[in-house]
């Protein structure tokens, strides 16, 4: 029986390590002895026998000038985190402190998770009831039972503290079939909303509602006006809570191989666009089951229909940027997106500055891809700077320091960003003990983007007691100031 429990143990650890979700230049090595100086010799104190002599020893440490810090924020995945804060405001408002403590200014709190249901109120869609998640128990459904308000628990703690709060949701979703047989859960399989504004994907077999496709999170159509609507009217009763910020996570299409959204709604759309009805849909763009661009650049169509996608979601954060703004002007508005801009146009995002000219780097892309770029319409960017732990410094993509000076470019200073690392889920930090690699991190990640940087997830931190070597971390990083 030891050994069947230690397997048991040693799986759900392992699941546990995977229930954060993700999507999801040059090497600058300190010379910390610039930013810590040997202190000047004391003067000599006037002649003054009522006066204490100053003695050697007693000049005043270094002190950060802290008005120069960059923000450093932690998400907090609504699933991966349910078991501890769903039904508890006091562990919300301790761990608040905690986080503080620790050098973070503020956190990212995830109210609305693929499962869909929300954490704050609304008169669009309801309360979430329930998240699938990994636990010591295995894999099951975890309630909320409580009533209190989520989202404004984690406000009046931040407040409480002095942490920034910003709210994140999970955007272009209805809900989520569950694997092993759990269920599903979600406003497109409850009814609340339409089963037809769910991606229809291209598969080999023929067109597919995403909704008859098994296990996974169910997205919506980015196209549909309805999607649009529905989602607005979330955003605006979010818009009313005294948040720093609000953040859209999987504000894209619903997969990374180019199979959505083949429905008639985009059809309809695509044609408009190009100006002319096609013969065989989606057959003159991509053969049933494709998954990939063809040649190295693809197809004059296909790299019109790469342009088209991106119109669709820039349209939409341009509408939801001017809803969250119309109820109240100060929140800072923004998206969460993988750095990996070069293949990014897969989930039909182009999140650069419309300012980059996407064409004259990348064959996929039509002379007038940039005008889809949404950067000018954001407050704030995340960038998922999610390399692995042997790819900390670096030029280009694929290392954190990579990715943050390249959005630098790509955003042509049109919005302030903040990039941090996955410090879960295969990018080396899945089996803890990665402590030590925490200054390099933030000295990478901070000094390379504009605004700060985060780390996802807290769940990790937790899971890894990484709380100390954070804070080591940040005081070296607030030496430098």
């Amino acid at each position: 029986m030891k050994i069947i429990s230690s397997i048991f143990l040693a799986l759900s650890l392992m699941f546990l390590t995977s229930s954060c979700e993700v999507e999801k230049n040059y090497p600058w090595n300190p010379d910390w002895d610039k930013y810590d100086p040997e202190p000047a010799p004391p003067e000599q104190p006037e002649e003054n026998p009522g006066e204490e002599e100053e003695k050697p020893g007693d000049e005043p440490e270094h002190q950060p000038d802290m008005s120069k810090a960059k923000a450093r924020l932690v998400w907090i995945d609504a699933a991966a985190n349910f078991e501890d804060y769903a039904n508890n405001a006091e562990t919300i408002a301790s761990d608040m402190k905690r986080i503080k403590d620790t050098g973070f200014s503020g956190v990212i709190v995830e109210v609305r998770p693929t499962v869909g249901g929300l954490l704050f109120q609304s008169d669009v869609e309801g309360p979430l009831e329930k998240v699938d998640a990994w636990t010591s128990d295995g894999y099951v459904w975890l309630n909320r039972t409580a009533d209190f308000d989520y989202l404004q628990t984690f406000i009046d703690a931040g407040e409480e503290v002095g942490l920034d709060v910003y709210a994140a949701i999970n955007t272009m979703i209805g809900g989520k079939e569950c694997p092993y047989g759990l269920g599903h859960s979600g406003p497109i399989f409850d009814g609340s909303i339409d089963r037809d504004w769910a991606s229809v994907v291209n598969k080999a077999d023929g067109l597919k509602n995403c909704m008859d496709l098994g296990a996974g999170t169910k997205f919506l159509n980015p196209a549909n006006d309805e999607v649009v609507a529905y989602l607005l009217g979330i955003l605006e009763d979010l818009a009313a809570y005294d948040v720093k910020g609000i953040i859209l996570d999987r504000c894209r299409y619903d997969d990374n191989d180019l199979q959505s959204d083949f429905s008639d709604v985009s059809r309809e759309k695509f044609e408009e666009y190009i100006g002319y009805e096609l013969q065989s849909w989606p057959g003159d763009i991509f053969e049933p089951g494709a998954t990939k661009l063809t040649g190295a650049d693809g197809t004059d169509l296909q790299r019109k229909w790469l342009e088209f996608r991106a119109k669709m979601i820039h349209d939409f954060m341009e509408k939801a940027s001017e809803k969250v703004h119309s109820v109240n002007a100060d929140i800072r508005f923004g998206a969460y997106v993988g750095a990996w801009y070069s293949s990014y146009y897969n989930s039909g995002v182009n999140w650069a500055s419309p300012k980059y000219e996407t064409s004259a780097r990348y064959g996929w892309a039509t002379q007038d891809y940039n005008e889809y770029g949404y950067a000018d319409h954001c407050d704030i960017m995340i960038i998922g700077a999610y390399a692995s732990t042997k790819s900390i410094y670096g030029n280009g993509e694929w290392t954190m320091q990579g990715f943050c000076k390249n959005a630098q470019t790509l955003f042509e200073d049109d919005v302030p960003f903040i990039g941090g690392p996955d410090i879960g889920n295969s990018t080396g930090f899945e089996k803890g003990g990665q402590g030590k690699l925490m200054p390099d991190i933030v000295d990478a990640c901070i000094n390379a983007s504009t605004e700060g940087m985060f780390f996802f997830d807290l769940c990790h931190i937790k899971m890894y007691d990484y709380w100390d070597d954070i804070k080591k971390a940040f005081d070296e990083y607030f030496n430098t100031l």
